[in-house]
This record gives structure tokens, sequence and C-alpha cells, in this order.
């Protein structure tokens, strides 16, 4: 059964299927052709794979993100960045980094993030002068920012897959993470400028005008702070947080900006449900998927190999996130989550690697996955907007996909960057 299972898959991706349907299908020809198991598994699992509460955050924050850009607060963040490090060398590349920080706090998707705001910094910096490459391969890097500062839609669903840990305490360990990617993104966007020549910069504003755009900009820094901290100080879960956050996203829209209307409301909403849609059937099949690799004991065959080679939970730590980044190389992030740590945390368990530490590092690992080839899809998304060749963006985000690395290697050998804030806030021992 297991063979058939990863035989099927793999064809399935080779042809081009969809990765939903490459694990439906697999997951139902293994159970058809082994015959000890009940068709009536397949329903039942698909079904079960979403029938969570907690999963139901997956769709607010989705819906929560769209109404936000239907605001308009896009243009608020550009502003209020713009006029904070835009006159820095390579002014709007720190922009384009900086925002993106921003707006991860609102959506948790790198692919929103992209096609979003991601889109109209790239397009912006192109007409100023940077290289189109350049501008596409940085946006593309900033973008995956979003799973990793709180809210993180992969956060929800890893907290769903493995109980072990929290929705809370992983949206907590995301933040150092996610600062310490936008910090090494702007420092070589700064390298790169000085290299390249970029003279591109905005006038210095006055602190006047600062504040003024900071003060426009309210209504979009808020979001991330009624989130997390409702959630910190125990006024709702991360489930009622997500809620929360569409009822602001609502009130900002109608009363504040004022762009959001009932005539373009349906539009948005119909958007949400599209792109929830297929995150869900993502997460409905991959729990077919995931649940014969268990009883086929494909778990337990992987533990006992890694800890044949070695039971120290560095080596343990350096092996999986080599096995994660490759399997991010290939597999998307949510099918990838379902999969992979019904498998590998328990691993990790075993050797006294701290949870938390190994979700953090493994989400990271992921995201990373999203902008390297060849199924990168953040860069899929950039190369559609931008009219780009997929080889020529492949190749210009490599020095961006080596800071990134770096950044996964502190992750990886310092489990403080991941444990501080949560360790703090009680949410980790």
């Amino acid at each position: 059964m297991g063979i058939t299972l990863v035989v099927t898959f793999l064809i399935g991706m080779g042809i081009g299927f969809p990765i939903a349907i490459s694990m439906g299908g697999s997951g139902f020809l293994a159970l058809l052709v082994d015959g000890k198991l009940s068709l009536l598994t397949v329903p039942q699992r698909f079904f079960n794979g979403i029938n969570s509460f907690p999963l139901m955050a997956v769709p607010f924050f989705i819906l929560a993100a769209d109404l936000m850009s239907a605001s308009g607060i896009t243009i608020s963040l550009l502003r209020l960045t713009n006029n904070m490090v835009g006159h820095i060398r390579g002014g709007l590349g720190h922009v384009n980094v900086l925002t993106l920080m921003l707006f991860a706090g609102i959506s948790g998707s790198a692919l929103a993030d992209a096609a979003g705001p991601g889109a109209l910094i790239m397009r912006m910096m192109k007409r100023a002068g940077y290289d189109e490459y350049y501008s596409a391969a940085l946006t593309a890097s900033t973008a995956i920012m979003g799973p990793i500062i709180p809210p993180s839609i992969i956060m929800v669903v890893y907290a769903i897959t493995d109980n072990k840990v929290t929705i809370a305490a992983l949206f907590l360990a995301g933040v150092l993470p996610g600062a310490l990617m936008g910090l090494s993104l702007a420092a070589l966007n700064h390298i790169i400028a000085i290299r390249r020549n970029y003279l591109f910069r905005s006038p210095l504003v006055t602190w006047k005008e600062r504040l003024s755009s900071m003060w426009r900009a309210v209504p979009a820094l808020l979001m991330p702070v009624i989130i997390i901290g409702g959630i910190l100080g125990g006024i709702f879960t991360a489930t009622e947080a997500s809620a929360v956050a569409v009822f602001y996203a609502l009130f900002v829209g109608f009363f504040v900006t004022r762009k959001l209307t009932l005539r373009n409301l349906p539009k948005v909403v119909v958007q949400s449900a599209l792109v929830t849609s297929a995150a869900l059937l993502i997460v409905s099949m991959a729990s077919l998927f995931a649940n014969i690799l268990t009883v086929v004991q494909v778990p337990q065959t992987v533990a006992a190999y890694i800890t044949s080679i070695s039971r120290n939970p560095t080596v343990v730590m350096t092996i999986v996130a080599i096995f994660v980044l490759i399997c991010g190389m290939f597999i998307d992030t949510l099918p990838a989550v379902i999969i992979l740590v019904p498998v590998l945390a328990p691993l990790a368990d075993q050797v006294g690697i701290n949870p938390l530490h190994f979700a953090m590092a493994f989400v990271l690992n992921l995201t990373i996955g999203m902008v390297t080839p060849p199924v990168g899809a953040v860069l899929f998304i950039l190369t559609a907007v931008g009219q780009l060749n997929f080889e020529k963006l492949s190749r210009a985000i490599l020095p961006m996909v080596f800071v990134l690395l770096v950044v996964l290697a502190l992750v990886v050998y310092i489990p403080a960057i991941s444990l501080t804030l949560p360790m703090w806030f009680g949410f980790a021992r």
C-alpha cells in the first residue's frame, strides 16, 4: 500500500495534477489496491481532516487580510515606510522589506503578500530604475515573512497537526525569526544597492510628516496588536482572534477608510472563499495521505533510520532541516505540514528537541521552499504578475536564498531565537 501511495503521488505530480488531486487520488488508489481497509475511510478522512475548530482560523484570517487590502491600507503602509526608510541608499528596496514585514502582521500568507502589496512595490521599483529581476527576487524573499510573522496560516495548521504546541506559542515564536529575516534582507539590499550603484531614494521628510503618515497607518498597525494582544491577554483564543480580525477589518473598511462598500464587499468575500476552498481542499486530501503513511508505519521507519545515524539533537535537527528543505522545494507548504509533521515531530521529541523550537525551524524551512525552484509558488506568482522569465528569476533570487538559509541556520542552532518570547509569556519552558 505504501509503494502504491508514493508511486501514484509522484506520477500525479510529474504529470502536472494539482497537489490536492495527486494526494487524494494516490490515497484512494492505495486503499483500493490494498483491499484491507474500507473505502469509506476516504470520505471519512477527507471530512475529519477539516472538521476542526482551530482550523476555522484559516478562512477568517484570509478574509480579514482581503478586507484590509480592499480597505486601501496598503497605500497608507507604503507612505509610512517610504517616509521612514525611503531616503536610505536602496530606498525602495528597504520600503519593500519594511512594508511586507508590516503587512505580514495582517495577512499570514506569503502568496497574499506577493500578489498584493508585493506586486505593487515590485512595479514601483522597476519604474524607479531597479533591475526588474532584482525587484522581483527581493519581493519574493520578503513575501515569505508572511507565514513567519504572526498571524500565520501555516502555524495554525501545524498546531492542529501536532498537539504538543499551541497556536499562540507558535505565533510568539515567529516574531524574532521574522524580524531577523527582515533585517538580513534589508542588509543585503543595502549591500547590493552599493555594488550596483542604485542611487534612487526618496527625499528625507520631516518628523511631522513621518508622524502624520504613522497616524494614517494606525488602523493597519493595530490589527496584529489586537490579534496577539487579545490572545496573550486571555481575552480570546487564536480562532476567536481571527473572527475578531474580520470584524475589525470590516469596521476599518466601512467607517475609517470608507473604501469598503456594500457593492464591493461580495467580490471580496467570494475571492476569500475561493482561496479558502483551495487551502482546505489541500488540507482535506493531505489528511488521507498522512493517515495512510501512519498505517504503513512510515513515521516509525524514518525515526528508526535517523536515530540509527545519531541521537544527538543537533545532528538530528541538521538532518531533518536538510530533508525538509528538499521536500519544500517540491511540495507546497500546507500538504508538507500535514504529511511530514506526524513523521518528524515524534522523532524530535524522541531525541529531546523542544517541540516549539522544532516547529519554528520546520515552518521557516518550508517557507524558504516557497522561493526555491522547481516548485516555488511565490516565484510563479511574481513571474506571472511581472511577465518575467522563471529561470532568470530563479538565478536572481540566489543571494536572498543564501541569506534566508543563514537565518534558518541561526534558528536551528540557537533555540533562544524561537523560545525567548514564548518563555517570557509562559507559553514554553
